[in-house]
């Protein structure tokens, strides 16, 4: 079955989130929409500041949406009460980027891995150490580790254990927040191999967000690159990959590091015009429109609108550009 006969297990409807500041309202996610289908990743990359963090926070309603659905199972889930969002968040899970910040530095690991069965009451007091051992195998940690306190772990094995956190109680999804670019390079393949192998095992589907190309391309089936709080283009990685569309996702890829210099020195580099437009004063119409080569009078006033755009090899891409609008 493929995904256009899929009910989606995620599914975004213009989703809105601001922030307001002391020096005016930030459009950190405006207007989004995608799915996310079982078992499947769901890579979102973009510049510092694109949105990409408040996203996941969103939909996990650590933040509080402002606008638009955020549907679960089919479930609308946009403002369910914190008592009945407690049943989703068994099956919604988040991995944060800095894991020393988001654990608890006065608990062992014990108890942090304990208190998702003691606040959801599963298992008993007895069966939850020998959950917690399971949880620490299944990350490549110890037993011997459970009484142990987050300042006595490296930040690989800290992040380990925040990713045992997530999976404790067998959840669907997980959004994983830059959940290895606070790591080195050989740490980060640990992590990411990790996270491969427990969603073999566990059917998981990610939404991975990373301002990191390469990394987000080992592991996303798809991938979502945002610009200014919005979806500029949507589409499987390998299509992505080969032949990106919008001129900002042309940017970025033009960027990546390749290892073969021969092939590096023959690339083309796409570069782009200005600054990056500050999110609480966002352009009128395509926001990517003050950095873009190929500006249009219409990109000035007119905000594109994320539409299929099929390819020979792809019928399920989106692109927001006004290059392929079907009117221009």
């Amino acid at each position: 079955m493929n995904q256009a006969e899929m009910l989606p297990l995620l599914k975004v409807e213009n989703l809105v989130k601001h922030h307001e500041t002391s020096g005016g309202k930030v459009h950190a996610v405006d207007g989004v929409d995608f799915e996310v289908y079982a078992g499947e990743t769901l890579g979102i990359v973009g510049e510092s500041g694109c949105g990409k963090s408040t996203l996941g926070r969103t939909l996990v309603r650590l933040h509080e949406p402002d606008e638009g659905r955020i549907l679960f199972h089919g479930e609308d889930i946009t403002h369910l009460s914190r008592k009945a969002l407690r049943s989703v968040r068994r099956e919604v899970q988040i991995v944060f980027q800095d894991p020393y910040a988001s654990l608890n530095p006065r608990r062992t690991v014990r108890q942090i891995l304990g208190e998702p069965f003691d606040v959801h009451a599963v298992g008993t007091r007895s069966s939850r150490a020998g959950k917690v051992n399971e949880l620490l195998a299944r990350v490549g940690l110890h037993a011997e580790h459970a009484d142990r306190f987050p300042h006595e772990f490296s930040g690989g094995q800290r992040q380990r254990i925040a990713i045992a956190r997530a999976i404790a109680l067998e959840p669907k999804l997980v959004v994983c927040d830059e959940p290895v670019s606070a790591l080195d390079v050989s740490i980060q393949a640990q992590i990411i191999n990790l996270l491969r192998r427990l969603q073999r095992e566990n059917s998981l589907a990610y939404i991975f967000i990373s301002h990191d190309l390469s990394v987000v391309g080992y592991l996303a089936d798809r991938i979502a690159v945002m610009y200014l709080g919005e979806i500029v283009e949507i589409a499987p990685k390998s299509e992505l990959w080969n032949k990106p569309l919008h001129p900002y996702t042309q940017v970025l890829f033009s960027a990546i590091p390749i290892a073969r210099p021969p092939s590096e020195a023959r690339r083309r580099r796409i570069s782009m015009n200005g600054e990056l437009p500050s999110p609480m004063n966002p352009p009128a119409g395509c926001r990517f429109h003050t950095r873009c080569l190929h500006v249009m009078p219409k990109c000035k006033t007119e905000v594109p609108k994320l539409v299929p755009v099929q390819t020979d090899q792809c019928d399920s891409r989106k692109v927001a550009c006004h290059l392929f609008a079907e009117d221009r």
